[in-house]
């Protein structure tokens, strides 16, 4: 028999403990926080959108020209007002930098930072103000398609069986017409302009949310967490919009970053072929159109719409990037 003393045992306070802080345990949330910002490329794509989305909003503001108004300005030679007619973009402070001797005809009394169109709008208002239209277009839609989507997924892959099998034809069916075509048809019912994209947004762009839920719902139905709920007599809702649904976002968010820009690029494409928004509204798209028909007279009035939707396109596939790599992170970045 052994006989233990005070001097074998040792307090556990007293000891010297390190915790090894790699591998210490953090909320979920957090570590996909500090895995996004972790990125150069996300946070330049979070700062691109962010400042375009403050400008769609504000950048109107900053100018007294309405994005409807024909604007004018005096004639130099008769002091008479005149249509500001494709003037050139005047950019004081740059001028001034540059070297440049002060305009003190037509430009003594007004500042057009983008230059006007043929009709002499303000290009700096209207491209604001297209980009805000384009980016509620996105947003509404792919909002609505969301839950859509993820619904109609959630359900085929939860139930499975004949119920899935019917539901994915009907996806599979939806999925082989082309979009155009889809258009062509509702441009036939409805009229041109912001009803006829959104329609056409829901009609597309859920297809592609609904795979993603069913695929997680696949993967997860299975787990012991799900069977428990069934063996304790959860209903189907309950199971799947208060168990599964929640282990399904990550995914979810992923796939809307990357819809987001096909929605801005659908409505810009759909609006230049003419079934979009029709003037005297206008979006990035309709911009586009707008300044393509003019490139011949007026080639800067297509470079500002051009090159808020090649940012917008950038910087949401740089949010979706970093986005999948934080939810879903490899070895190397934990």
């Amino acid at each position: 028999m052994t006989n233990y003393t005070e001097k074998d045992f040792v307090l556990l306070g007293e000891r010297d403990i390190q915790t090894d802080t790699n591998f210490a345990s953090q909320p979920y949330w957090r570590g996909v926080f500090k895995r996004f910002f972790a990125k150069k490329r996300s946070v330049v794509g979070l700062i691109i959108v962010l400042v375009i989305i403050v400008l769609a909003f504000f950048g109107p503001l900053l100018s007294q020209n309405g994005y409807r108004d024909i604007t004018s300005v005096k004639d130099p030679e008769t002091g008479k007002e005149i249509v500001a007619r494709g003037l050139d973009p005047q950019i004081p402070w740059l001028d001034k930098l540059l070297g440049k001797e002060a305009d003190d005809g037509l430009f003594a009394d007004k500042t057009f930072l983008f230059g006007t169109d043929d009709l002499g709008r303000d290009l700096w208002t209207r491209t604001w103000y297209g980009a805000r239209v384009s980016l509620l277009i996105a947003f509404v839609t792919i909002f609505i398609d969301v839950i859509i989507g993820m619904t109609y997924g959630l359900v085929s892959g939860y139930f499975g069986g004949a119920v899935d099998s019917v539901m994915q034809r009907f996806v599979e069916i939806a999925n082989s017409v082309p979009r155009l075509v889809i258009v062509s048809v509702l441009a036939i019912f409805m009229p041109k302009g912001i009803g006829l994209v959104i329609v056409a947004l829901l009609i597309t762009e859920w297809i592609g949310m609904s795979k993603i839920a069913r695929a997680e719902m696949l993967k997860i139905k299975e787990m012991e967490y799900v069977l428990a709920g069934r063996t304790l007599g959860a209903s189907n809702f309950s199971i799947i919009f208060k168990d599964v649904l929640p282990n399904t976002v990550g995914p979810i968010i992923t796939q809307v970053m990357f819809s987001i820009p096909t929605a801005i690029f659908t409505e810009a494409f759909l609006s230049f072929v003419g079934v979009g928004i029709m003037l005297p509204e206008c979006s990035v798209g309709s911009l586009i159109e707008d300044g393509f028909n003019n490139i011949t007279t007026l080639p800067y009035q297509i470079v500002p719409p051009i090159i808020v939707l090649a940012l917008l396109m950038l910087g949401f596939n740089f949010i979706g990037d970093g986005l999948r790599e934080a939810l879903a992170p490899k070895l190397d970045d934990m």
